[in-house]
């Protein structure tokens, strides 16, 4: 069997150890599953959509924030509008929101107008100032802190200063007081991100400082654990926390331990990325993990969006260490929970219950379970529709050594799940390396579970397409004979 290996469109065609195509899947350890297209949520926002947030309440209720340039929003769990809970405020074009919870606390920023916000779970109606915040493009929760960070308040932006709340306290900023107070990290540009947990993660566009709780007098103590390397996209920052976080560099994806950050994309899909990235709109760029897929994923417009709107993700498995492309027009992407649904709600995804995207049997009805989620059209939605048309092509392969051969069937691989999909196959042949590959038409499945197929060349390369529903992509078996010669090539 030919497998369906790494993809790995860095490297050449021609004995590509791994795929050449992996589009619309999920990377696995032997192979690949299907990857599920958009189910709309909510109603629409005045404007793009910028951020989601989800949280629980002590009872249960899951609450669900968005935001776009002007205003916050909730998810209302019977109608499924977005209701305002803030208004008046004003979003760069650059800039996402954040959110943090601190206790009972839903703390939104995001601007460089406009200070912290806070919301309490159960008992507010909407954000409420926090006086004396500062306005800031990031927000994490260290130790028991709010801290932020690319700050602006008293008419200054502090690009690279890291500011904190007083202890135990997300409500009270009066710096001096109670161990609130700030530190810039000179010398290493913007900050553009920051993640919280035990001690702190701040990414700045030539360094990455781990900041340290120490107590008083200093607080915290910032330690620049790696210089003349940081992030420079902020919305390309996602992490499972400060020993696992993922962003975007001028030279490529990594991964930062807590110490030193490991390239993940060199000589696999980095030069692929930035070939295909609209360099105008990369402020679209967005990143969040699944925890349950092990997945982290960069939404980014590629140069074929005429809108400036995302229509691409890589896909990182980071447990095997794998990626995959998927193809989607959308805003951006998030991590929430599912909402509470009622038979009554239900109407207000589609009158007619055949037509509902997500299988009623799915626990996305349940309500709050993690969910992938994204905007598109200014509404919400979550990743939990039909399985999108996927594509995987094998590297491409020389059966009979320098010579042509003839490939007469292609037996593919796909395992079904609850009923049959639709499995083609495509042979590409070329003579020689400086030739384009011509790909003979799409050939179904027979009752012997192979695609008889007829395309003669020197080189090869194996073109599955699935749709419907199916589980596992492992790979294909060929049947070549090498051209003169009446013996069989076996592939193994």
């Amino acid at each position: 069997m030919i497998p369906f290996g790494e993809w790995l469109p860095d490297q050449s065609d021609f004995q590509n150890p791994g795929a050449t195509v992996a589009k619309n899947v999920i990377p696995a350890a032997r192979g690949y599953r299907p990857f599920q297209g958009l189910t709309t949520v909510s109603a629409a926002a005045d404007n793009r959509l910028r951020g989601i947030y989800a949280t629980k309440a002590t009872d249960g209720t899951v609450n669900i924030f968005t935001g776009d340039q002007a205003k916050l929003y909730k998810l209302d769990n019977s109608d499924f509008s977005l209701d305002a809970v803030g208004t008046g405020f004003t979003v760069n074009s650059d800039m996402n929101w954040d959110f943090v919870r601190f206790g009972d606390d839903v703390i939104a920023g995001g601007s460089d107008a406009d200070v912290l916000r806070k919301y309490t779970v159960g008992t507010s109606s909407s954000f409420a100032a926090i006086s004396g915040a500062p306005a800031a493009r990031h927000i994490a929760v260290v130790r028991d802190f709010v801290v932020t960070a690319n700050v602006t308040y008293s008419s200054a932006s502090h690009r690279s200063r890291v500011r904190w709340s007083q202890i135990n306290d997300a409500g009270t900023w009066t710096l001096g007081a109670n161990q609130a107070d700030f530190q810039d990290i000179p010398d290493a540009g913007h900050i553009t991100g920051m993640v919280g947990g035990e001690f702190g993660v701040v990414l700045l566009e030539r360094a990455i400082a781990r900041m340290q709780y120490v107590g008083s007098p200093l607080i915290f103590t910032f330690e620049k654990v790696e210089t003349g390397h940081g992030c420079n996209y902020p919305n390309s920052v996602a992490s499972l926390g400060p020993t696992q976080v993922f962003y975007l560099a001028d030279d490529g994806f990594f991964m930062f331990d807590g110490q030193r950050s490991i390239p993940i994309g060199a000589e696999k899909v980095d030069t692929f990325f930035f070939d295909d990235l609209k360099f105008a709109d990369s402020d679209r760029i967005s990143c969040t993990i699944d925890p349950e897929n092990q997945i982290v994923i960069w939404s980014y417009p590629s140069t074929a969006s005429t809108t400036g709107d995302p229509d691409k993700m890589l896909v990182f498995n980071y447990a095997v260490q794998r990626w995959s492309l998927i193809e989607l027009e959308h805003e951006f992407i998030g991590s929430s929970l599912t909402p509470s649904f009622t038979v009554e709600s239900l109407d207000t995804l589609s009158s007619n219950i055949d037509n509902l995207t997500t299988s009623l049997d799915s626990r996305f009805y349940a309500g709050g379970f993690l969910s992938l989620s994204a905007s598109k059209d200014k509404k919400l939605h979550t990743l939990t529709g039909a399985t999108l048309d996927a594509t995987l092509e094998t590297s491409e392969f020389e059966p009979a050594t320098m010579r042509h051969s003839l490939l007469k069937g292609v037996t593919p691989y796909i395992t079904s799940k609850d009923s049959t999909p639709t499995v083609t196959v495509q042979v590409g042949s070329r003579s020689r390396q400086i030739d384009d590959a011509s790909y003979t038409d799409s050939v179904a499945i027979n009752d012997d579970n192979s695609c008889p197929v007829r395309q003669s060349g020197r080189y090869h390369r194996i073109r599955v397409n699935a749709s419907g529903t199916w589980r596992y992509a492992l790979g294909v078996d060929v049947d070549a004979v090498g051209m003169g010669r009446r013996c069989p090539i076996l592939i193994m």
